[in-house]
């Protein structure tokens, strides 16, 4: 396969003559979910020429400094959706410099879709190839799909160290704007096409790049994170014998970081087998399950690899093209599939409180870290819901279990299962005055439970369904505020 369709020579052109393109005003719809795939040259080349104000950004879901970072330090970027994790715009975002508004990520194609939003003037896609039927894209799909459709021009970042063998593994499909069934009844269903349509006429210029950008990075598993791990598989092997899960489970989604990288690596030496993966994102822990065989399918919207793993990934594509499939997010993350799959949904916390209340999104209740992302698509509809996080923050000085949370994100109807190190509290048809006990005793640290159980005692005095003292309450996320420690 050739890079470029022959008929689109004419449209080569440099970073910096692509960036004329983009005027004050514009709205963008970029490539890229969870550092992959996102266009490098063409926003830099926006940012260095600093004429196009006002700009609001649209993605998949977190892109790198060279274009989230080089937007907001050119002070072009006026307004950003859906979810970012880049440190330059979310300090621009809590400062109030950049508007920004969180999103669930199964909402962003179809809200679009539908005309609610902003319209799409140019998308700008990075891609492996550009071929007679349409785009190849990176190892992600996000929203390339509908900002392509959308836009009036479309700016294409050809990737010259993409493999060509890309082609074939993205299933493009897009679900009707006026419901109905997207025909997905097993992991490895395909129902679209290879590559994104594009018409010739919307393709308003092709820069080559060979930018390889930047790689998450992953911490080593730490005693905490191996514990969960050990957690989270002794609670599935219960539910395996039980009845209430197949031996093989039902597919798993797992979320984005070092907990929930290393929650999927225990399952490598679990003694399950013949498991599937229905998720946004494939980190090196569920490719290493791939690889060794114990995945036996894999659909997701993005490969967010570390270097190693990319690597990996890359001088296998032929023996991974069988077993993975990349899709548009809205189709990765789409609720009518999580519920039908009944999928193994598991995410991470920045803080739960004693009645199973999450809070995923916000520290101290006010300054947004990244976003809520798709958590809250899985966990409302899967089959299982799991949030799983270390009982502790910042050396011990935060509890992750407070009284009530500062923030929340998913409510204790969408939390099934709470884990930390120290314990699994399985919330399902529990009383909030059960799930208080169940929480504190079970996944609470040893320094905070006495300060918790006196919480809950001094608030079941005053009483009600969901007892709280709102006096006390919020007076932890205070206590750190003003002392640096909750204890």
């Amino acid at each position: 396969m050739d890079r470029i369709y022959e008929q689109y020579t004419d449209k080569i052109m440099s970073a910096e003559e692509a960036a004329e393109l983009i005027v004050s005003d514009m709205t963008l719809g970029c490539s890229g979910f969870t550092m992959v795939g996102y266009p490098k040259a063409v926003p830099q080349a926006v940012a260095a020429l600093g004429q196009a104000k006002n700009l609001t950004v649209l993605t998949g879901a977190s892109v790198g400094e060279a274009l989230d970072g080089s937007l907001v330090n050119a002070g072009l970027t006026a307004r950003r959706y859906p979810y970012q994790t880049n440190k330059t715009i979310r300090n621009a975002i809590n400062a109030g410099q950049v508007l920004y508004a969180d999103q669930h990520l199964s909402h962003t194609a179809a809200f679009l879709n539908r005309g609610v939003g902003p319209k799409v003037d140019v998308a700008v896609i990075e891609c492996a190839a550009v071929t007679e039927e349409g785009l190849v894209p990176a190892a992600t799909v996000g929203v390339s799909d509908s900002y392509v459709r959308l836009a009036d021009k479309v700016i294409v970042e050809l990737n010259e160290t993409l493999p060509l063998e890309l082609y074939g593994m993205h299933d493009i499909y897009t679900p009707s704007v006026v419901g109905g069934p997207v025909p997905v009844n097993d992991v490895m269903d395909r129902i679209g096409t290879p590559v994104i349509p594009c018409p010739a006429e919307k393709i308003a210029a092709i820069v080559v790049t060979d930018v390889v950008g930047d790689y998450p990075k992953f911490k080593p598993a730490d005693d905490d994170s191996q514990a969960i791990a050990e957690n989270i598989v002794t609670f599935l092997k219960g539910e395996v014998a039980a009845g209430r899960q197949p031996k093989s489970l039902t597919p798993l989604q797992s979320g984005v970081g070092s907990v929930a990288n290393a929650v999927l690596s225990g399952l490598a030496t679990s003694g399950f087998s013949g498991v599937r993966i229905f998720t946004e994102v494939i980190q090196d822990s569920a490719l290493n399950l791939i690889r060794d065989g114990i995945a036996i399918g894999a659909s997701c919207t993005s490969l967010s690899l570390s270097e190693s793993a990319q690597k990996e990934f890359f001088d296998n594509i032929g023996y991974y093209r069988d077993r993975v499939i990349i899709r548009p997010q809205e189709v990765s993350n789409h609720p009518e599939l999580v519920r039908r799959l009944s999928l193994i949904a598991m995410n991470t916390p920045i803080e739960c409180d004693i009645y199973g209340n999450v809070n995923s999104t916000h520290i101290m209740g006010t300054k947004i870290m990244n976003g809520i992302g798709g958590s809250g698509d899985f966990a409302r509809n899967a089959g299982l819901s799991i949030f799983a996080t270390a009982s502790t923050a910042k050396g011990g000085l935060i509890s992750c279990v407070v009284p009530m949370c500062s923030h929340i994100d998913h409510t204790e109807h969408d939390v099934q299962v709470l884990v930390t190190e120290q314990g699994v509290a399985d919330l399902r048809w529990k009383a909030p005055r059960e799930r208080a006990e169940l929480i504190i005793e079970n996944c609470a640290h040893p320094d905070y439970k006495p300060m918790l159980r006196e919480y809950f005692r001094d608030a079941l005095a005053l009483g009600g369904h969901t007892p709280h003292d709102l006096t006390k309450a919020l007076s932890w996320h205070q206590r750190f505020i003003e002392t640096g420690s909750m204890k």
